[in-house]
Formats: structure tokens, C-alpha cells, sequence
């Protein structure tokens, strides 16, 4: 790993310090990336661009190199963030394992391994699995601690994502009102972040497939169903963390199933995982999670197919409503569920393109994921990398050395 040179071009007291950290976050964001464009978006004059540059490219934050404008023309020096300058211990919580990964500055996975955990087992002792687990994969990697900065954390439940706090029911037994970055502060130093796993697969969505979509939403199809919304190309979250909860919206005229929250008739009753399991069973099929449903109707059952196709139908119907109210340029079916194919996505294609206007849907794109497994913590990388990648932060970094 890089680590800033104390020795260089950073003495707090002259000065040369502020200002650093604007520059940081325009070049680790992709707002600008040459020094021409750095001197236009911030109006400052092209020395104290270089000077503020020489900091950063001394403390290895910063790297420059040859390279081509997407508009064409000669080479020119391009800025980037150097990956390498430290590491991000990102996690992404299931109903029965968890992923634990470390990831670069880009973000990308260096190494990541499977947990098998009980959400009973409460918080602490869940998070003392994952501590020890994540100390364990930076050791492989031969990287200190010193090298982290930060941790990120996509948990099942609602979240207080300003507490960093699980907020109310969830699957998430003992979790309510749980502080995770006060726990994680007994040991360790640096910014620690927890937010609902379905607003961070629609982050890492965006990020990775769709980062010219001003607006995307993000529907996780698996055991549970929720969505996620990024408006302006940031999460939306609503005032208390509880945006995008689409699998408790209730669809009347189906039965009213029992849904596991206590309500009748929610989405997520007629048509999550869960649901699809409980009716199979119920026809004489061995199946026990999303995936043996999906595996069921890929090796060609009838009953399987068509569940997944009303499924889809319901679930459609949610997206609809969505769809009227967010006009999003883009919709991203992901989670267990999604991995059908057709018989999900045609169901809910049908359903918004029925009861949605021609407005809204117009230019509408509605496809399946393009990331695979590791998508919940690529989620929690951006989330803590963007979130550390702040004016503030860099500039308290340099200070520190």
C-alpha cells in the first residue's frame, strides 16, 4: 500500500494545505481528471492548481499519467485516484452469510470470503465474526491497519443511515437502536458506515453499469423484496431511511396473504421469495430459498414458470406506481428472483408499460443486473470511499501525514 510522504509539501503551518482536498474530491469523482479542467471547474489560477496538485501527488493520493480524452485528439496527462493508497473493509450482510471483502480505492474486490452467520446470534457477536474475518483477509494481503480507511456495512433492515443505526422491524433480531460505528470504534479508527444492502446494490449498479443515468431504481427481487432510488445520480433515502420499501405496499384483490412484517396482502407476501417457496410447498415441491425456485423453472416446471410470471405481474404492479412517481431513465431488476430471466421481467415490463403513462415511459430502459455476486460489497466500497473522499478529510490526512 501507498501512504503519504510526511516529508514533502506538507507543512501545516505554511498554509499550502487548504484547498487540497476540493481538488481531491474533483479529481476522485471524476469531475475533473486534467489540470486544465481543474483550473475551469474551480476557477482558481493554474499555479495554485499545480501547487495544491504537488501535494497530492507527493503524498501518493494522487497519480498522474499519458493518456486519451474520450473526445479524441493528442494525449494528455490524465489525474486519477491512486487505488493503492488504502483499503476498504466492505461487508454485505445476508439472511444466513454474510460476504466479507477488502477492496482498493477504485473500488475493486482484492479479496473476499463467504461467512455463514445467524441473525439471531445478535449484533455483536455477528460483528465480532466479520472483525475477525476481515483482520484475517487484510493479513493475507499483507496490509496493516494503518492502511484502512474505512468500513462499510449493507445490513437487511432500514437504516438511520446518519446514526448508523437499524431502525424498527427487520429480519435483523437485536439490532434496533444498535450503534455499529460505536462498536467498531473500540478498534478501529476510521470512518465506519452501515446502510440498507438494497440502496447499495442500486449504488453499486449505477456506478458500474449506469453512471450517466441521472435517475435509477433498483429493484432487489430475492427472499424479501425492496428497492433502491438514486435521483441526481445520489441514494435517496426519505427523511428516516425508509424510501424504497416497495415489498410492504399493499396490492389488494390477491387474498391478503399473511406477509411476515404482520400486514395483509403486501408485495412481498404474493410475490418475494418466501412467498413463491410457501406455494410450491404447498403443491408437493422440495424447495427452501429463492434459488431453488429459480433453479426449479430453469429446468423447465410449468408451475414454477408461472409462478414466477404472476410473480412478476405483482411485483410490476409496485413498479408501476414507482415508476409513475420517480420517473426514472432507469430500472434494474436484480436479487435471487431476477436470475429467471423472462419469466420475472416480462411480468413486470407488462405491468409498467400498462399502467404507467407514455411520458414516463417513453425512454424508459428496464433491465436485469449486470453485477454478479459481488455487488452488495462494491455497494459498501463506493459508499465509504466517496463518503472518506471528502475536502475535510483529505486535508486532516495531509495535517497528519
Amino acid at each position: 500500500m501507498l501512504h503519504v510522504d510526511s516529508r514533502r509539501g506538507t507543512d501545516p503551518g505554511s498554509g499550502s494545505i487548504a484547498g487540497c482536498g476540493l481538488i481531491a474530491k474533483m479529481v476522485g469523482s471524476g469531475r475533473a481528471n486534467t489540470r486544465g479542467a481543474l483550473v475551469q471547474a474551480t476557477g482558481l489560477s493554474r499555479s495554485t492548481v499545480s501547487q495544491r496538485l504537488d501535494i497530492l501527488l507527493d503524498a501518493q493520493l494522487l497519480y498522474e499519467t499519458l493518456g486519451r480524452m474520450e473526445s479524441g485528439g493528442r494525449p494528455t496527462k490524465v489525474l486519477a485516484l491512486n487505488p493503492e493508497f488504502g483499503v476498504v473493509i466492505a461487508v454485505d450482510v445476508g439472511e444466513d452469510h454474510a460476504r466479507v471483502a477488502i477492496s482498493d480505492l477504485r473500488p475493486q474486490v482484492l479479496i473476499e470470503r463467504a461467512v455463514e452467520l445467524r441473525l439471531t446470534d445478535g449484533p455483536e457477536r455477528i460483528l465480532g465474526q466479520i472483525t475477525d474475518h476481515a483482520l484475517g483477509l487484510l493479513a493475507e494481503l499483507g496490509c496493516a491497519t494503518s492502511s484502512l480507511v474505512g468500513i462499510g456495512l449493507a445490513l437487511p433492515a432500514p437504516v438511520d443511515f446518519a446514526r448508523g443505526q437499524v431502525v424498527g422491524f427487520s429480519v435483523l433480531s437485536g439490532w434496533d437502536g444498535f450503534d455499529v460505528p460505536g462498536w467498531f470504534a473500540q478498534q478501529f479508527d476510521v470512518l465506519v458506515l452501515a446502510e440498507n444492502d438494497v440502496n447499495l446494490l442500486a449504488l453499486a449498479e449505477h456506478r458500474q453499469a449506469w453512471p450517466d443515468a441521472d435517475s435509477l431504481f433498483f429493484v432487489k427481487a430475492g427472499t424479501g423484496i425492496g428497492s433502491g432510488i438514486l435521483t441526481g445520480g445520489d441514494l435517496y433515502r426519505g427523511s428516516q431511511g425508509a424510501a424504497g420499501d416497495i415489498g410492504h405496499m399493499r396490492l389488494d384483490g390477491h387474498g391478503d396473504p399473511l406477509c411476515r412484517c404482520g400486514n395483509l396482502g403486501c408485495v412481498e407476501a404474493l410475490a418475494a421469495g418466501w412467498a413463491l417457496v410457501r406455494d410450491l410447498k404447498l403443491s408437493g415441491f422440495a424447495v427452501e430459498t429463492a434459488a431453488d425456485v429459480v433453479t426449479l423453472a430453469m429446468a423447465g416446471e410449468p408451475e414454477a414458470i408461472q409462478r414466477l410470471r404472476t410473480a412478476g405481474r405483482m411485483l410490476g404492479r409496485a413498479v408501476a406506481q414507482a415508476t409513475s412517481l420517480l420517473n426514472p431513465a432507469v430500472i434494474v431488476l436484480g436479487g435471487a428472483l431476477s436470475r429467471s430471466g423472462d419469466p420475472l421481467l416480462a411480468g413486470v415490463r407488462e405491468m409498467v408499460y400498462q399502467r404507467s403513462l407514455p411520458l414516463a415511459t417513453r425512454d424508459l430502459v428496464i433491465a436485469t443486473t449486470a453485477l454478479a455476486k459481488d455487488a452488495g460489497v462494491l455497494g459498501a466500497a463506493h459508499l465509504v470511499v466517496e463518503n472518506w473522499l471528502q475536502p475535510e478529510t483529505i486535508e486532516r490526512l495531509l495535517v497528519a501525514g
